[in-house]
């Protein structure tokens, strides 16, 4: 069992900044890439940004700039430091792992999500 546990999300201002945490636990061995994930109502999961297990990130478009995505592998956790936000940013944002588990001796990735945490900008 793997569990990602998001934290941070809140209501903000337009301009204003949040930082989201995702912590990973369970039968973990190591995590290859990780990621945010967000949804808007009415709209389809978008990818936000993403980090390797050697640190090269990726970003959104809409979000270069303004968001930066790092991890600290010794606590098994991901971060999204989120500056500048604008009202459409308000969405639930999730965090996804690709776990690595050792069992009998094999291993195994397994694709792996939070519940999400609410991010509401005002304007």
């Amino acid at each position: 069992q793997v569990q990602l546990v998001e934290s941070g999300g809140g209501l903000v201002q337009a301009g204003g900044s949040l930082r989201l945490s995702c912590a990973a636990s369970g039968s973990i061995f190591s995590l290859n890439a990780m990621g945010w994930y967000r949804q808007a109502p009415g709209k389809q999961r978008e990818v936000v940004a993403t980090i390797t297990s050697g640190g090269s990130t990726n970003y959104a478009d809409s979000v270069k700039g303004r968001f930066t995505i790092s991890r600290d592998d010794a606590k098994n956790t991901v971060y999204l430091q989120m500056n500048s936000l604008k009202p459409e940013d308000t969405a639930v944002y999730y965090c996804n792992a690709d776990v690595v588990q050792l069992s009998t001796g094999r291993f195994r990735t397994l694709d792996a999500w939070g519940q999400g945490t609410l991010v509401s900008v005002s304007s």
